[in-house]
């Protein structure tokens, strides 16, 4: 078995816009998702908006703190899932049930873990 991060990024303003049709489609991915994966899923969360972030840099003898995101970019992270798996096929195949994977403002990155063991 192997670990997989699985990043679900997207434009927040076209999520803020979101329909109820739309949230309904993503809700249906996630539960198509969480379904398949069953206990295979370690962990997960939805991120609050970027905005809501801090970001610590090098700032001599302490982190300078700043809010916000470390990057401005229109697509963010809004949320993840980390899964043990038998391999990468497995990953994606799961990845590929999120409906953000189809969206065009959005995308669904598999990062394996390493494994220190």
């Amino acid at each position: 078995m192997a670990q997989y991060l699985i990043l679900i990024y997207g434009d927040e303003a076209r999520w803020d816009a979101l329909t109820a049709e739309g949230m309904r489609k993503i809700d249906e991915g996630h539960r198509a998702f969480r379904e398949r994966a069953g206990g295979a899923i370690l962990s997960s969360g939805e991120l609050e908006p970027s905005r809501m972030a801090t970001t610590l840099r090098a700032g001599g003898e302490r982190p300078l703190v700043t809010d916000g995101p470390f990057l401005e970019t229109k697509e963010v992270l809004g949320g993840f899932y980390v899964v043990d798996v038998p391999d990468l096929d497995a990953a994606l195949a799961l990845a590929a049930l999120l409906h953000e994977a189809a969206e065009d403002h959005s995308g669904v990155q598999v990062h394996p873990l390493v494994d220190h063991g």
